[in-house]
This record gives C-alpha cells, sequence and structure tokens, in this order.
C-alpha cells in the first residue's frame, strides 16, 4: 500500500505479536475463536445453552485517561506513557480472553481468575505510578484511583455504560444469558448452525457482525439533529467557510500511532490511521517538526494535520500491515480504502464571530472506545451519498447500487480561550450550547468539518451473516463497532493563513 512510518517495536509490544501469532491460522490473519462456541452447546429446537465464561465477548474496562483532570503539565508524558501501558495490558488480555475460549467453555471462573484478576493486578501498578507522576509534577493525585483496575466481562450486543461495568453482569466479570442475550441480539444469527464461526467474517477479524449494518432506507431522515452541537453553522454570526484541500493520503502516510493521546509512544494507537496535511506526524513528532515539515495541502501555510482511522474491506487482502502491530497483528485486516474525496472544511459560529485557533491546538471528536466506555462523546456517523439527511453513529450503512458511503465528523467549535490541550484531551474544547453559543466563557473557533467520501463494495448480509464487510480500524477489544469511529486534528496554520480564515468565516465568504 506504501510508507508506514512505525517505529521500532518495544519488547512489551513483540510480546504482544507473540501472544497474537498463535492464533494465526493458514495465511497468517488472526482467527479470533468463536466468542460464543461451548462444550456445552445445544442444536436442539434450535436452542442453545452456554457455559457463563463462553459468553464473554470482549473486555471493559474503565478509561482512566478521560478521569484525570489536574495533571501538572512536567507530569503528562510520564503519564500518558503509564495511560498507554494501560492499552497494551488491555490488548494483551484480549488476546488471551480470544485465543482460550476451549478452556473457558470447561470452567465458568477462567475468565475472572486467569485473565480479569491478573489484568486488575497489572493496571493497579500502572495506577499506582500515574499517581506518583502527578506527585512529582508538583500535583495532587487524585484519591482512589484503584477504583478504576477492575475490568469485567462484555457481550457483543450493546454498548458499555461508560463506568467498566456491565449492567447485565454483576458475577465477577461472566455474563449470563438472560433471555434477552446473543441469539435475541443477532449476534449468533445462525452462524452458528452451519459452522461458521461468529466475528470471523472469513479473514480472521472480531467483528463488525450482521448487527452492526444497516440499509440506508431504514434510517429516518433528519434522526440525527446535526444541526444542535454538532453543526454549529447558520445563519447568524458568522456564516463564512473555509476549505483546505489537501488530497485523499497521495503520499501513503499510514501509521498506528497517535501523537495527541499517547505522544513518544510507539504505536499508541493500536490501529492504522490515515494522514492527510502534514507529513511528519508520528508519535515522537514535536511542534517543531510539525513546523517545520511538508504538507499536502495545496495552501502551503497549513501544516495542520488532520487524521482519522482507517477504513477497510475485509476481503482477505493482506496489506503492508498484515503482520504488524496496529494492522492485522491486532484483527485490523483487509484491504485498506481511502477515501475518494475527502473534504476538510472550517465554518463559523450561529451566534457570534469566530476567534483565531491557537497554533497546536489539539482536538479529537468522536471516541475510539465507545463500545466499551458508553456513547457519551461518540460523533462521527456513517451515511450515503444521496441520503445524507440520514445520518447513523451507531450502525454502518449499505448503500444503494451508485451510491457511495460517507464518514462524517464535525467537531468541538468553542475554546477555554488558554490551554491547547488538556490531561483527558477533552476539558479545553466544548461543542456549542442548544442555541448555538459557547458557554462557561468559552470562545467561538472555527468548526472543522471533515467528509470523507469511500467507494466501497457494498456488503452482503444473508442469515444473519456478513460476508466481505468494511469497517474503521479500532482498540482489538472494541470489536470494529462503527460507534467508535473518530477524527483528530493538530492545528499547524500560520498566522497569516489563520487570520484569513477567521476573515472569510466572520465576513460570510466561502475561500479555500
Amino acid at each position: 500500500m506504501g510508507r508506514n512510518t512505525r517505529k521500532r517495536r518495544s519488547p512489551l509490544a513483540t510480546k504482544v505479536v507473540a501472544g497474537a501469532a498463535a492464533l494465526a491460522v493458514g495465511g497468517g490473519g488472526l482467527v479470533w475463536a468463536n466468542f460464543y462456541a461451548s462444550a456445552h452447546e445445544s442444536d436442539s429446537s434450535h436452542h442453545r445453552t452456554r457455559s457463563a465464561g463462553a459468553q464473554v465477548a470482549t473486555i471493559q474496562c474503565p478509561d482512566v485517561g478521560q478521569e484525570l483532570r489536574n495533571v501538572p503539565r512536567g507530569a503528562r508524558s510520564g503519564v500518558d506513557k503509564e495511560l498507554a501501558r494501560l492499552d497494551e495490558q488491555i490488548t494483551e488480555a484480549y488476546a488471551r480472553l480470544a485465543s482460550t475460549r476451549q478452556a473457558q467453555s470447561g470452567d465458568s471462573s477462567y475468565v475472572q481468575n486467569a485473565i480479569l484478576g491478573p489484568l486488575k493486578s497489572k493496571r493497579t501498578a500502572a495506577l499506582d505510578r500515574i499517581g506518583i507522576n502527578i506527585r512529582r509534577g508538583g500535583g495532587d493525585a487524585p484519591g482512589g484511583l484503584d477504583r478504576f483496575a477492575e475490568c469485567r466481562g462484555m457481550g457483543a450486543d450493546q454498548p458499555g455504560n461508560g463506568n467498566g461495568q456491565d449492567d447485565q453482569n454483576d458475577n465477577g466479570g461472566q455474563d449470563q444469558d438472560n433471555g434477552q442475550g446473543q441469539d435475541g441480539g443477532g449476534q449468533d444469527g445462525g452462524g452458528q448452525d452451519d459452522g461458521q464461526n461468529q466475528g470471523d467474517n472469513g479473514n480472521g477479524a472480531a467483528g463488525p457482525f450482521a448487527d452492526d449494518f444497516v440499509d440506508i432506507n431504514d434510517v429516518q431522515p433528519n434522526s440525527r439533529d446535526l444541526e444542535n452541537g454538532l453543526a454549529a453553522n447558520g445563519d447568524g454570526g458568522s456564516t463564512g467557510s473555509f476549505t483546505a484541500v489537501c488530497g485523499v493520503n497521495e503520499d501513503n502516510l499510514f501509521n498506528s500511532d497517535n501523537l495527541i493521546v499517547a505522544p513518544g509512544v510507539d504505536n499508541g494507537a493500536h490501529h492504522t490511521h490515515d494522514y492527510v496535511g502534514n507529513q511528519n506526524n508520528n508519535a515522537f513528532s514535536s511542534d517543531d517538526d510539525l513546523a517545520g515539515a511538508d504538507t499536502s495541502c495545496q495552501n502551503q501555510g497549513d501544516k495542520s494535520t488532520y487524521y482519522w482511522p482507517v477504513l477497510r474491506l475485509q476481503d482477505g487482502t493482506q496489506e503492508f500491515d498484515a503482520n504488524d502491530l496496529g494492522g492485522g497483528a491486532e484483527g485490523n485486516v483487509g484491504k485498506i480504502l481511502k477515501a475518494a474525496e475527502a473534504e476538510i472544511k472550517f465554518v463559523g459560529n450561529q451566534q457570534s464571530d469566530v476567534v483565531a485557533m491557537p497554533k497546536f491546538l489539539r482536538i479529537i471528536t468522536g471516541d475510539a472506545k465507545a463500545f466499551t466506555n458508553g456513547v457519551a462523546n461518540a460523533n462521527s456517523s456513517f451515511s450515503c451519498t444521496g441520503f445524507e439527511d440520514r445520518q447513523v453513529t451507531d450502525k454502518y450503512v449499505l448503500c444503494p447500487e451508485g451510491s457511495q458511503v460517507v464518514r462524517t465528523s464535525n467537531f468541538q467549535s468553542c475554546w477555554d480561550g488558554q490551554n491547547i490541550d488538556s490531561a483527558n484531551h477533552r476539558d479545553h474544547v466544548a461543542f456549542v450550547q442548544g442555541d448555538g453559543s459557547c458557554a462557561n466563557g468559552f470562545q467561538a473557533i472555527p468548526q472543522l468539518q471533515v467528509r470523507l467520501v469511500y467507494d466501497v463494495p457494498a456488503p452482503t448480509v444473508e442469515n444473519g451473516q456478513v460476508q466481505n464487510p468494511y469497517a474503521v480500524d479500532g482498540f482489538p477489544e472494541q470489536l470494529h463497532k462503527p460507534i467508535t469511529d473518530h477524527n483528530d486534528f493538530i492545528n499547524v496554520m500560520d498566522e497569516n493563513l489563520m487570520n484569513e480564515v477567521v476573515d472569510c468565516i466572520n465576513g460570510g465568504e466561502d475561500c479555500q
């Protein structure tokens, strides 16, 4: 596919690959074990019973990074590294979960004793180190960090509730079939009857499932209010726009780093990103590196970095990262699909003029862990060309012939006026209120809107099974759920260009 800026693997990362490699079958793609197969299954009258352990599809842990508010600037590097270590621990635990299904089927306490218990111990140690880093930096570590150590087992059908606990789960991490479980939720979908592994999709991918897709014709028009709290542009205030023309990653810049969330950490994202704009974006890039880099944008004053998880067609293609962390070694498999169009636009505010974004401002929209975190920060949506009044956040869309898949992300457009980032990478920016204004003394800034259009062969969904699905890359334990789609931005426009953007928007002009 092209060049990959991945750095050398750390020893811990190498262990993750070794564990994942043990799951490989045939052509090198991961084959995650059947989530629901059990030694206790019975096909009589199409009714099945399963051991409790066999129903844990993934691992749900509290997202510690979202809970940290007051981390001294000098402590953030060490804290970020420990947060990345927590992600690595979940990845390792999920790989073990996926590779021990037979053992789980014979022992209802296996998941708790062999996977979740040891994971809690590792997380406790990392949380202790986070507290030490904060105190060394002159801050007050929040009390009771160890309450975030415990993780739970979780099914594959519903997003988590955001606190690391499973609503249908109060037995040490083991899910029980309560009559509304996997058979009723569509995750079984008849796939067991013909011997096909649920979640395999024929190429080793853990999801997506048939229930993760919806026909665009079944989505109600205007069912998602894009004017309220998301799309800030309106008839009053600042009505202009500025379009950044930055291509569709023609230079094939891909890596599985995340400079915002995990600076200095190789494979901090655990999934592969597409990049447009700045051409020197990896986990080790400094602000000076970004400022001195080349850009794919037509306006050379825009060295901003715009990046998002790649979209893949799970068709068995062996991509350049088929055996790498962030790629096939973590369940992100298949052909990477570049956007046919990448429309990057900045718009205004319904109630007021906008002010200039500070250089190196960082904004994340959406949540890469929304399936286990809960949907509070989920934001990106899917649609089809010709049907863009129909937007859906928790499903991939099936488009009719001649229509293309559309991914849309509208960023937060209120800024606290001081910080280019925050400890949890969210508190320094916010969405507008219902009337389009900014709350709490925040200032309106140009709102970034990213619209990506893809030529995607329509998946086939029959008898509860999906063949050749497409999916966004994600953390392994997120099961490729569409609700985990997200988008990232670092502003690296020079002062003159940013002023031009502001003048265009406030003046009601459409510029590029």
